[in-house]
């Protein structure tokens, strides 16, 4: 048989006659693609965060962090404890800022505290107008707190996904939202530390001063800040230094 016919039976397709008026039709069963639907439908079951999740490498603590973990023998601490404990731990060369985090009873707990012995950050604060709407449409956002009225909601209401997940969207809770907001400006611009909880859970993270402050003074920060949100709101505390592991506070 010559090869140009031999490639003719390779290529000619098997045909099949219909139980109808004669028609013949194609088999492709030796071409079909197999499709493994379980598995298919395994794919797409799966949702992103999970296959981040996957991805996710667990995170490596340094040596010195570790070692540090190992003097925390108890399951808490009083403040001056705790303290002295961060003062000696050779975390880093920076003077690290020291965090408190705390549970709370409930969520949209906020406020402001003035720490005795504490320069806050000092804040932009900006009052809603068609230059600022501008400026946030453009994305180039050079403020931390945005003032505005409750007529401006209907103007403001469209740049929430980009002001939302920020935490600058005006809020009559915390003081944002108010009749005037240029006399509020005032409520922001000291040197004041405001605190909230986290959107979705009863969880405070704030600060209360430098590693390198005399414990004294930071004994003093604590205790204003506790006493601004009211020890009967708080449920525990754990306080860090930037590059620590946390320590609880006995309440």
């Amino acid at each position: 048989m010559a090869k140009k016919d031999v490639a003719k039976k390779e290529t000619k397709v098997k045909s099949v006659k219909s139980s109808g008026k004669g028609e013949r039709f194609a088999d492709m069963s030796q071409t079909a693609i197999i499709i493994d639907e379980a598995a298919l439908e395994k794919g797409l079951e799966e949702k992103p965060e999970e296959k981040k999740k996957k991805k996710k490498e667990k995170k490596v603590r340094g040596k010195k962090y570790l070692d540090f973990k190992k003097l925390l023998k108890q399951k808490s601490y009083s403040l001056k404890e705790a303290l002295e404990l961060l003062k000696k731990a050779p975390l880093g060369k920076l003077n690290g800022t020291l965090e408190a985090h705390l549970n709370v009873v409930t969520k949209g707990l906020s406020g402001k505290v003035s720490l005795p012995h504490f320069q806050a950050k000092v804040k932009k604060v900006v009052v809603f107008d068609e230059i600022v709407a501008a400026t946030i449409k453009s994305g180039k956002i050079d403020f931390d707190i945005l003032l505005a009225t409750p007529a401006d909601m209907p103007k403001i209401l469209p740049l929430a996904k980009i002001l939302g997940p920020k935490g600058l969207m005006p809020n009559p809770k915390n003081g944002t939202l108010v009749p005037d907001p240029q006399k509020a400006i005032v409520n922001f611009s000291d040197n004041a530390l405001h605190f909230e909880t986290e959107k979705d859970s009863p969880i405070i993270h704030t600060v209360f001063g430098k590693v390198n402050q005399p414990i004294e003074e930071l004994e003093a920060n604590f205790t204003a800040l506790i006493t601004a949100i009211n020890s009967k709101n708080i449920k525990k505390i754990v306080i860090k230094s930037t590059m620590s592991p946390g320590i609880r506070i006995s309440l």
